[in-house]
């Protein structure tokens, strides 16, 4: 996987940048085929899958479980959508959720959203480390709906939302 949202170029000092490709090699782990297939940027990026590959319809991710629902971070009033995949939390402008904080790392913590609606709160690395419900989580810990995420100062709190299905109107 070559997902720039996953390069140690950022991190100064080899012990630290040791601890971010480790947490690396474990999302990497984490992710299956239907997650990554989700995740329409990895797709694009992975030389490992070919054009036909590309080409092929999604199959289970599209009628998966996943597919009904909708899953978001909120922090007061902003709201952050998360998609199907990886999806990277820090401070740098191409993560996925960007915190303006100082405090929070350049990369600090990513939260993987599996087609099976399992979901997975990883920190990458951080200085500060990432707390879940009040606790600093040391390994991958899965997360549910409500849980409140804390970076620093700043709490998170995720959501997983089914998505209304409108009527089919007859003609």
């Amino acid at each position: 996987m070559s997902d720039p949202r996953l390069h140690s170029l950022h991190l100064e000092g080899q012990p630290r940048r040791e601890s971010f490709r480790a947490a690396r090699e474990a999302i990497k782990a984490a992710c299956g085929s239907q997650t990554i297939a989700g995740d329409v940027r990895i797709l694009a990026d992975d030389e490992r899958l070919s054009a036909a590959t590309l080409a092929a319809p999604p199959g289970p991710l599209a009628s998966g479980p996943a597919g009904r629902f909708t899953f978001y971070l909120k922090d007061g009033v902003n709201v952050y959508p998360l998609h199907v995949g990886m999806n990277s939390i820090g401070r740098l402008p191409d993560n996925d959720v960007v915190v303006r904080d100082e405090c929070v790392s350049r990369r600090h913590c990513a939260i993987l959203i599996h087609s099976d609606m399992r979901c997975e709160l990883h920190d990458v690395a951080s200085k500060n480390g990432t707390v879940l419900n009040g606790k600093k989580i040391p390994n991958p810990t899965r997360l549910q709906s409500g849980d409140q995420i804390t970076l620093c100062n700043r709490r998170l709190t995720f959501h997983i939302a089914e998505v209304a299905v409108e009527p089919a109107v007859a003609g």
